[in-house]
Formats: structure tokens, C-alpha cells, sequence
């Protein structure tokens, strides 16, 4: 980032989404932001793979989603915007809603998007998803008599069990009309349990909590959602590319992801 930083943009404290950036090679970080990444990757040096993987299941699911005739997608907790954004990876004609609350995630999307004609971004907390559902830019970009694909990607490891992540979900699916779909992606802990408290404690000190848990809790908060196959794995066992060699098989849940069909 340069100098010219905008107003509200806490330079001097890690922050989540410019972590993630910095994981994924990105230059839109500070050194607070580099400093605690590195020590998040002392704990778990697969967390580059791992998010370059869920930017992977991002492109694949919007694919799978809009063979399915999906046009409208809601991207719930976006980050910032990297390579192969919603927008970019649907249909030409269909409408994406990114949302976020994060002052350096909202500067920099409406800077990129500008005057997009089917993409948006506006703010909004992942925590209170019926004032998402109800913004009036939300409500202006999607129709929800059609269905609507609603994207959770690696932002319920960011909300505690006093939160309500399952609570977050089901209102969700409750909210989309038939023939919707939720996709969700989330760290598990069960191949790295002793690396678990060390990334917590990092996240602490950031701009976001990180919350660990196992394939079986994060498999609950999906309950009431029919999952297309394969079902809660992995990323990179979700529908891989013909031909693609899987990492990492057999060692655990590390980072899942599924998306579920919403019937009504």
C-alpha cells in the first residue's frame, strides 16, 4: 500500500483481510499485517496453500453454481479483491453483491469496481444477515423471487460460538427462495490440533478472531442444507479439475468447503 492511506484504515493493527492478502501474495498489507502473517505461517506453513485453494473453490463452485443457472450471488465477507473475483468467474450477465465491513476491503472495492454495471459491493456484517438481506443496495441488485447464490467463504472461522455462526446460516437459508444455494468454506483443525492455539492467539491481536474447529462442528452448521456431491470435504477434493493432482489426501480435515441447495 502507499503512503495515501484512507481515513478509518488502522495501519499499526494486523489485519484479517489484509493478512489474507499477504498469505496470497498480494501487495495490499502493512508491515503489522506481514509480521503477524509470518507468525501465523511459524504454526501452519500450508496457510498459503490453503488459501490460494480456497480462491480455487471460490472459481469452481461460482462455475458449478451458474451451470446450475444461478445469476444473482451474494459474497458474504469478500476481502479484498484479488484475481478471479465473482463477477470475473460467473456468467457476464449475472449480478454479484460483495459484502463486507472492513474499511480497507469497502476502499479498495469500490475503487476496482467503480461504476460496474452488475457488480457492487456494500457494507454490511455477517453477524446480522437480515440487514444484510434488507440493505436497500442489496435489495436493488437482487431480485429474490429467483434464486440467489449465497457465498460463506473463510468467514465463519472469524465469528464465535457466542455469535451465532449456526444461527448465521440458518437465517440465511430461511431468507433464499427454492432453487437457492449456500456455499461455505472454513479452516478445520483436525489435521493440526496443536498448531490450533498458536493461530488463535495471532488472530487475537487482529482485527479478527479466529475461532478453531473440527470437520464434525463445522459439518453442523450446514444442518438443514441438502449438499450437492461430494459433499463437506477439503477444497481441493471439492470437484477438482480433470487430471489435478489432490494434496494433502488423507491427513485430516484442514479446510473444508460444500455447497448446499436450498429447496425452500
Amino acid at each position: 500500500m502507499t503512503d495515501q492511506t484512507p481515513a478509518g484504515i488502522q495501519t499499526h493493527l494486523p489485519n484479517a483481510a489484509r493478512m489474507y492478502d499477504y498469505y496470497l501474495g498480494g501487495k495490499d498489507n502493512f508491515p503489522a499485517d506481514r509480521e503477524a502473517a509470518e507468525k501465523a505461517l511459524s504454526f501452519v506453513p500450508e496457510i498459503r496453500h490453503s488459501v490460494r485453494a480456497n480462491r480455487a473453490f471460490l472459481g469452481r463452485a461460482v462455475d458449478f453454481l451458474t451451470r446450475q443457472g444461478i445469476r444473482q450471488f451474494i459474497d458474504i465477507g469478500a476481502g479484498l479483491p484479488t484475481q478471479s473475483n465473482v463477477h470475473q468467474v460467473a456468467a457476464p450477465d449475472a449480478r454479484v453483491v460483495y459484502v463486507d465491513n472492513d474499511t480497507t476491503v469497502l476502499v479498495h472495492g469500490r475503487a476496482i469496481l467503480g461504476k460496474h454495471e452488475n457488480a457492487s459491493i456494500v457494507e454490511g456484517d455477517a453477524r446480522r444477515p437480515r440487514e444484510i438481506l434488507d440493505h436497500p443496495d442489496v435489495r436493488a441488485a437482487i431480485d429474490f423471487g429467483r434464486p440467489v447464490a449465497v457465498l460463506l467463504l473463510a468467514i465463519l472461522h472469524f465469528i464465535t460460538d457466542e455469535e451465532g455462526p449456526q444461527r448465521i446460516v440458518a437465517e440465511l437459508r430461511r431468507a433464499l427462495p427454492p432453487g437457492s444455494y449456500l456455499a461455505l468454506s472454513h479452516v478445520a483443525i483436525d489435521a493440526r490440533p496443536e498448531a490450533a492455539e498458536g493461530v488463535t492467539d495471532v488472530y487475537r491481536r487482529a482485527s479478527s478472531p479466529f475461532v478453531a474447529r473440527t470437520g464434525a462442528e463445522i459439518a453442523r452448521l450446514l444442518d438443514g442444507i441438502s449438499l450437492v456431491e461430494p459433499g463437506l470435504v477439503n477444497l481441493p477434493e471439492w470437484r477438482p479439475e480433470p487430471g489435478t493432482v489432490v494434496p494433502y489426501r488423507d491427513i485430516g480435515d484442514y479446510f473444508l468447503g460444500a455447497v448446499g441447495y436450498v429447496s425452500g
